[in-house]
């Protein structure tokens, strides 16, 4: 995974209006969620504030970062968990981070790239990529930047699953009858195929 370090500042107003304040500042409201729960046994969350700025290439990004934050000095190790956005503008609102550690596996969803060209491609079909990111487990330091997924015997009207994929040190956490990607027939495929069905008649 890729890293990135971002500053912040601690918050004590946590009402609407002090958000509101915030973003007209050009920061966004964020928690950190971490090991530490409170009363009720619910985990206890860090509010801070962090220029958009610095923000910026780790939302609007494909990548997955694990996040440096330096909140007041004190430093965390997180990635991010929610982000919330404005229903109309887009803008974005809203960060939750997680703490992370050498230890604990963490979930989340890691990028898919296709590798290879399909035999059913090859064949006059289409490679449809059906799921952008798959969700896995394992220690942040074990997850990497994207899952590869060889397609080169994918054939026409077949699909790779998640449940036919593995990768080495990782727990695959998306259900396994979900499908990764697929080759959909063409009217160039269906052309091919007629045209080959008449020639074996012939």
């Amino acid at each position: 995974m890729k890293e990135i370090s971002v500053s912040g500042q601690k918050r004590q107003d946590l009402g609407k209006k002090a958000s509101k304040q915030i973003r007209k500042e050009g920061l966004i409201p964020c928690n950190l969620y971490g090991e530490k729960k409170d009363a009720d046994g619910k985990p206890e969350a860090i509010a801070f504030a962090c220029p958009f700025t610095e923000l910026r290439k780790v939302v609007y990004s494909p990548d997955i970062y694990v996040v440096n934050l330096n909140i007041d000095g004190e430093t965390h190790i997180a990635v991010m968990k929610e982000l919330q956005f404005h229903p109309v503008s887009d803008a974005l609102l809203h960060i939750d981070f997680y703490e992370v550690n050498d230890e604990k596996p963490i979930t989340i969803g890691i990028p898919v790239k296709l590798n290879g060209l399909a035999q059913g491609v090859r064949d006059g079909g289409k490679l449809t990529l059906v799921v952008r990111k798959i969700n896995v487990t394992a220690p942040y330091k074990q997850i990497p930047e994207i899952l590869n997924v060889d397609v080169t015997n994918l054939q026409l009207g077949k699909s790779i699953k998640v449940g036919e994929l593995s990768f080495d040190g990782l727990e695959i956490a998306t259900n396994p009858e979900v499908v990764v990607c697929s080759v959909k027939t063409t009217r160039n495929s269906r052309s091919a195929a007629t045209a080959a069905d008449e020639a074996a008649e012939a």
